[in-house]
């Protein structure tokens, strides 16, 4: 691993990671709610530096937008308070109202990227929960052996590792692929089957995996 490769694809220090099951919603809506009012609409407030958009690439119907932020404190600011909650749109209200929504208010730990991470084509998040006299030993596993080896793994664009301040699972993994298969590849099952893996694994709950692949919005 070079310097060029811990140092590109540069991410902000926050995120706000949202998946949303939208299993009740036309798509045709959804993207256009996405396209023209909410993700504009964030991009717009202070302290929100970019989103990319994922959709999951099987047959769940959930879509996965990460928000990079200067600091999780945007979240609690009067902007972002000025159109969320009470101040939600209508459009917004119904949308989200018709979708099961998980939300995740993290701060990045661990990032590493290579040149060309902003062409990934394909996204894994993975979100778990430790057993608390586990967490030592999980927290080094993961930073020494996991993260460096998947992203050893060829078609690894880059790995971040975050750390939830709000959500249901509190460690966040998530990796920038080449495609969504990478993740299914020989090479990805070899760094991910480990001795030590396997004595950490069994400790992890509430594990959650998704798989995605990038928006692109169809031409009109």
């Amino acid at each position: 691993m070079t310097d060029d490769d811990q140092q590109a694809g540069g991410a902000a220090p926050a995120a706000l990671i949202v998946t949303l099951d939208y299993a009740r919603v036309a798509l045709d809506e959804l993207n256009d709610w996405y396209d023209t009012e909410h993700i504009p609409q964030r991009l717009a407030l202070p302290g929100f530096v970019r989103a990319e958009r994922w959709m999951t690439n099987d047959d769940q119907p959930v879509s996965i937008v990460l928000y990079e932020l200067e600091s999780l404190g945007v979240l609690t600011g009067e902007h972002y308070r000025g159109v969320t909650g009470a101040n939600l749109s209508p459009w917004s209200q119904r949308i989200l109202g018709r979708c099961d929504r998980s939300r995740f208010e993290a701060d990045l730990t661990l990032h590493l990227a290579r040149p060309g991470v902003e062409s990934a084509e394909g996204l894994l998040l993975v979100g778990m929960n430790v057993e608390p006299d586990a967490e030592e030993e999980f927290n080094r596993w993961y930073e020494e052996e996991h993260v460096p080896s998947l992203f050893a793994v060829p078609g690894v664009l880059s790995a971040r590792r975050y750390r939830a301040a709000a959500g249901a699972q509190k460690h966040l993994a998530m990796y920038h692929l080449a495609a969504p298969d990478v993740q299914a590849s020989p090479a990805w099952a070899k760094a991910i089957n480990t001795p030590w893996a396997s004595r950490v694994r069994p400790r992890t709950r509430d594990r959650v995996r998704f798989v995605g692949r990038r928006y692109h919005r169809a031409s009109q």
